[in-house]
């Protein structure tokens, strides 16, 4: 029931997320909602061109960029699980606050941008992919050796290993993504949706890290072989947050093509930050308006002094003390082989509630 429940909420956020994009075409409101990529494609009837062909050839690029999509949800509720907005998947509330140009919005395009390049890149790794695989190092430089090696330790140093292909996921990424968004648009949304994403997969791209293996008689180092990894998604996540919360205001240039960054002496955002043009409401109380669930019931810290601290979660309307005693696994010990045998304790546990 859990499992459907979140698969349901997923559809929903595609529909609110992209309603005009290939993303927000795969799924159908009220029917059982499956990650079966035959029956995404088989909603897709609006979809023309190379995107139709992609979504009848190559289902299982659909299925991938959908779990990316996935992860990017789950990444935005872990970033903001202490937050007023926590980036709920209620789907009424969820949609008022997409169709709005406030940063929240921006972050949730970003991390799904992000999530479908890091899911299809990884795919190609893991080779569940035919049209990809491990990255191409024939004409490419020999890797730098790490700065704590000098150059003249005598260590050969090539490329090798199986590296991750980040410019098939990023190609991907953009092609599902910014798909429908481009032909003949120039407003300020999708001015702003467009470099968003485009922020969420430098997020990837532009931080991969280089991973090397020694080899040589008797442990020796006589030869490193190296290949390109992509960061942990959870290193992506804090890092679009860090922008999150740096995120720079715009507004639409006379020309309709540009944006202008708000106020003096602002320097123009680059392609990694993220950008909005309206303040965001400060979700204290439920607003079907603005998509605000207010924070009415949520968890807080009563000692914090941070944003999941009781007076800012709560908007200074105070907070109550709750008791509740629940059941989980103590006591574990693993029995050769190969068992885990655990006691059952009853556990209480102190929670600051808002008003």
């Amino acid at each position: 029931m859990t499992a459907r429940l979140s698969r349901i909420q997923l559809a929903l956020f595609f529909i609110l997320l992209c309603p005009v994009n290939i993303i927000g075409l795969w799924w159908a409101v009220g029917s059982p909602l499956v990650m079966d990529p035959n029956s995404i494609c088989r909603k897709a009837k609006r979809l023309a061109g190379k995107q139709a062909e992609l979504c009848q050839t190559q289902p299982e690029i659909v299925s991938e960029v959908a779990k990316g999509a996935r992860l990017g949800v789950r990444e935005c509720q872990y970033q903001f699980r202490y937050r007023r907005w926590n980036c709920t998947s209620h789907n009424k509330y969820f949609g008022k606050v997409l169709q709005q140009d406030i940063r929240e919005t921006a972050f949730v395009y970003a991390i799904t941008a992000a999530g479908v390049t890091h899911a299809v890149t990884q795919a190609c790794s893991m080779g569940e992919l035919l049209q990809c695989g491990c990255e191409a190092t024939r004409n490419k430089a020999p890797p730098r050796p790490p700065s704590s090696s000098s150059s003249g330790d005598g260590v050969k140093w090539e490329w090798g290993g199986c590296g991750d292909d980040v410019e098939f996921g990023y190609e991907m990424s953009k092609k599902f993504m910014d798909a429908k968004r481009r032909r003949g648009k120039s407003d300020i949304r999708t001015l702003i949706n467009l470099h968003n994403n485009e922020a969420g997969r430098l997020a990837v791209k532009i931080h991969m890290r280089t991973e090397c293996k020694c080899h040589g008689l008797s442990g020796s180092c006589t030869l490193r072989t190296c290949w390109k990894k992509m960061p942990h998604f959870r290193e992506v996540g804090d890092r679009l947050l860090e922008r999150f919360n740096g995120a720079s205001k715009v507004m639409g240039g006379n020309d309709g093509k540009t944006l202008i960054p708000v106020g003096q002496n602002i320097k123009p955002p680059d392609k990694q930050d993220l950008i909005y043009s309206d303040e965001s409401p400060d979700f204290c109380l439920a607003n079907r308006k603005t998509g605000s669930l207010g924070t009415r019931g949520r968890m807080c810290n009563s000692t914090a002094m941070d944003i999941s601290g009781c007076d800012l979660l709560c908007c200074e309307r105070g907070y109550r003390e709750e008791t509740v005693v629940f059941e989980e696994n103590c006591l574990c010990r693993f029995h050769w082989c190969c068992v885990v045998q655990c006691k059952k304790c009853m556990v209480r546990k102190e929670l600051s509630l808002c008003h």
